[in-house]
């Protein structure tokens, strides 16, 4: 068995088997998850039975009330909400209208979610004059949630440094304008940050390393081509997929949009709930579905 390694002021080479527990007990760590919010293994519980009767399919309502999913039973829930800012599918709301929204909805997440299960949400800053910093307000949010932060990832949608530039002074200093290259992922658990149960995972030596750093370079999807004014492209999904949950695990998106979180959890061979008031963005989805089937179909001819 290799030696542990511990915590060091000059660094370790290498993570396997690091003991982490003096760090941990530090001062700067403490206060930071209420009392209550992590469980042991004895105290966890699930609802797996009779999947069938409430997955994989598209429910065209808000997921501010998702009474049709069981309490702990959902693996993963990833999404990426409205933003409220003037897009097709936007209401105008303020602030604090709009992080009420986002606070009923991840009420109803961390009830659906198995212990252990974790909530990724693909979110953007927005804005300049002033730059609202949503994801400061959705940690915060999710924390007085009792969600259990596990960081951060920064999809880079581009390389940058292309012919366009950002609005405001060209070579001056008098207004720069900074040009947003990425989103964040945000990742979450529910009352532990490790799962209880075991499974099957499918996901790669190469794929595993590769997801576990911090920045991931994916091409974003063409709105055009999906039909859909902000989706993400399936790649990020299927990595968020394959890194948090086991084969046939409950995947949940809760703002489904063009159902790109449903169609990669089904092409991995997950189970798949997808939530959105609009009637013709859950077509859409049901028809990304669809055509999974026939493809499927006709790969067994």
């Amino acid at each position: 068995m290799s030696k542990r390694t511990s915590t060091s002021d000059f660094g370790v080479s290498k993570r396997q088997g690091h003991d982490s527990s003096p760090f941990y007990k530090l001062n700067l760590m403490q206060g930071l998850i209420r009392e209550g919010a992590i469980i042991t293994a004895k105290e966890a519980h699930y609802n797996l039975e009779n999947i069938e009767s409430w997955a994989d399919r598209v429910y065209c309502k808000s997921s501010e009330r998702m009474t049709e999913i069981p309490d702990n039973s959902v693996a993963l829930a990833m999404h990426s909400p409205p933003y409220a800012v003037g897009k097709q599918y936007d209401e105008n709301l303020t602030l604090e209208e709009y992080l009420g929204l986002i606070e009923r909805v991840s009420r109803e997440v961390y009830r659906v979610l198995i212990p252990g299960g974790r909530y990724v949400i693909n979110i953007a800053n927005v804005g300049r004059k002033p730059y609202l910093s949503l994801v400061s307000f959705f940690y915060n949010l999710h924390l007085e949630l009792d969600f259990l932060p596990m960081g951060e990832i920064i999809w880079q949608k581009a390389k940058g440094a292309s012919g366009s530039c950002a609005w405001g002074s060209w070579m001056s200093a008098k207004a720069p304008r900074l040009r947003d290259l990425h989103e964040y992922l945000l990742v979450f658990a529910k009352q532990s940050f490790s799962r209880f149960d075991r499974g099957e995972s499918d996901i790669s030596k190469d794929e595993f390393k590769e997801a576990t750093l911090s920045i991931w370079n994916i091409p974003p999807e063409s709105a055009r081509r999906i039909g859909h004014p902000a989706p993400y492209p399936v790649e990020l999904a299927s990595r968020v997929i394959k890194l948090f949950t086991y084969k046939g695990d409950v995947v949940l998106d809760p703002f489904n949009g063009s159902g790109t979180t449903c169609a990669a959890a089904k092409m991995l061979g997950r189970h798949y709930v997808g939530y959105d008031i609009s009637e013709e963005y859950c077509q859409l989805a049901e028809r990304r579905l669809e055509s999974l089937n026939e493809v499927g179909s006709a790969q067994e001819k």
